[in-house]
C-alpha cells in the first residue's frame, strides 16, 4: 500500500482500533504500548501534509523511545506487544525513507519491521510487513524479489488467510510481474485481485488487521495504471477513469499523475504527458519528495528527442538544479 501508489491507500488507520483497545490503568506496559501506537498513527496522519524529511527525525526519536521502553519489559507477553508497536513504527520510517528517495534506509527499516513482527509472533503483522517490503521492491524494479516476498507472506498466513490479504498481495504480484516486463502475469494478477476486491466490497467486512484501510476495486484500478506505465501500455493507463483514481493526499496523487503521464508518453502524446508531469513535479518540490522527483526524472529519460517541445523544455528548466 504504501504504501502508497497502489497501496497508497494501504497505510495505517489505527485511531479507532487503538482507542477501543486501550487497557486499564493497572496494565502499565499495555498502556504504554497503546500510547506509543497512537503516536505512530498521529505521525502517519501528518505524512499527507508534511515533507517526509521534516517527519523523519521525530519518527526515529519515537522509535528510540519504543526501544528504550521495550528493554524495561520483563514478561514475554509485554515484549511481544511492544515488538508489534516497534514493527509498525519501523515500517512507517521505511515509508518516509522511501519518499525521501533513500532506498538503502527504506530497505533497512522495512527489514527491521519484519524482524520485529516476527518477535511479536503475529502472523498477520509479519505477512503485512513482508508484503509491504515486496511492494517496495516491485517499485524499485526488483520484480523477482517482490514476487518471492509475496509468496513468503502467503505461506506465513497459510490456506486460511483473509480474503483481503489475497486481494492486496495479488496487486503486489502484478507490480512484480510488471517490473520484469511480464504483461500476461500482471494482467492475470490484476484480474484476480479485482474479483477478490469486488467480493470484499459486496461483503463489507472490516479488514482483519488494523494497519490497513479496506481494499476496494478502485485500488486495483490504480495498480493497473501503475503497471501499465511500467509496461508502456497506454491502453491500460488511459482506459481507467484516472480522475476518479486520483484520491489520497497530494504525494500519492502526484505519483499516480506521473504514471498517467507515462501512459500519454507511451501513446505519443508528448505535450499532454509533460503538462501532467509538470503538475506532479511541483507537488514533489513542494513536499521535497525525492521519490516523486526521481520518478519525474525517469519519465524525462524515457523521451529521446533532439528538439523537445516548449513544455518539455520548461520541465527541464524546473528540474535543473534540484537536489533532493
Amino acid at each position: 500500500m504504501h504504501r502508497r501508489t497502489v497501496l497508497g491507500g494501504a497505510v495505517a488507520a489505527m485511531a479507532a482500533p487503538i482507542l477501543a483497545a486501550v487497557p486499564d490503568t493497572h496494565d502499565t506496559i499495555g498502556g504504554q504500548a497503546a500510547a506509543l501506537r497512537l503516536t505512530t498513527s498521529s505521525y502517519r496522519r501528518l505524512d499527507g501534509t508534511t515533507p517526509s524529511r521534516d517527519l523523519a527525525d521525530a519518527v526515529e526519536g519515537h522509535i528510540r523511545l519504543i526501544q528504550t521502553i521495550t528493554r524495561t519489559a520483563t514478561g514475554d507477553a509485554d515484549r511481544a506487544r511492544l515488538a508489534a508497536v516497534g514493527s509498525e513504527a519501523a515500517s512507517f520510517a521505511g515509508w518516509l525513507a522511501w519518499d525521501k528517495g533513500d532506498h538503502g534506509s527504506a530497505r533497512s527499516w522495512y527489514g527491521g519491521a519484519v524482524k520485529a513482527a516476527r518477535t511479536a509472533q503475529n502472523p498477520l503483522l509479519t505477512a503485512y510487513q513482508i508484503g509491504t517490503l515486496a511492494q517496495f521492491e516491485a517499485h524499485a524494479g526488483n520484480g523477482v524479489e517482490a514476487l518471492n516476498l509475496a509468496r513468503r507472506a502467503r505461506r506465513i498466513l497459510g490456506e486460511q488467510r483473509p480474503a483481503v490479504a489475497d486481494a492486496w498481495l495479488l496487486t503486489v504480484d502484478a507490480l512484480g510481474h510488471a517490473a520484469v516486463g511480464d504483461r500476461r502475469g500482471a494482467d492475470r494478477a490484476l484480474a484476480e485481485s479485482r474479483t477478490a476486491a469486488e467480493a470484499l466490497t459486496a461483503e463489507q467486512e472490516p479488514p482483519p488487521w488494523p494497519w490497513v484501510f479496506s481494499f476496494t476495486p478502485g485500488k486495483v484500478a490504480a495498480c493497473r495504471v501503475t503497471c501499465g506505465a511500467r509496461l508502456g501500455l497506454p491502453e491500460w493507463v488511459l482506459a481507467e477513469d484516472v480522475e476518479a483514481l486520483a484520491t489520497g493526499h497530494a504525494k500519492q496523487r502526484a505519483l499516480l499523475v506521473l504514471d498517467i503521464a507515462a501512459g500519454h508518453l507511451a501513446g505519443g502524446r508528448v505535450e499532454a504527458a509533460f503538462a501532467l508531469a509538470s503538475r506532479a513535479l511541483e507537488a514533489g518540490l513542494q513536499y521535497r519528495s525525492g521519490r516523486i522527483v526521481e520518478h519525474a526524472r525517469a519519465l524525462r529519460r524515457s523521451l529521446t528527442t533532439a528538439s523537445p517541445p516548449r513544455v518539455v523544455r520548461g520541465f527541464d528548466e524546473r528540474l535543473h538544479g534540484v537536489y533532493l
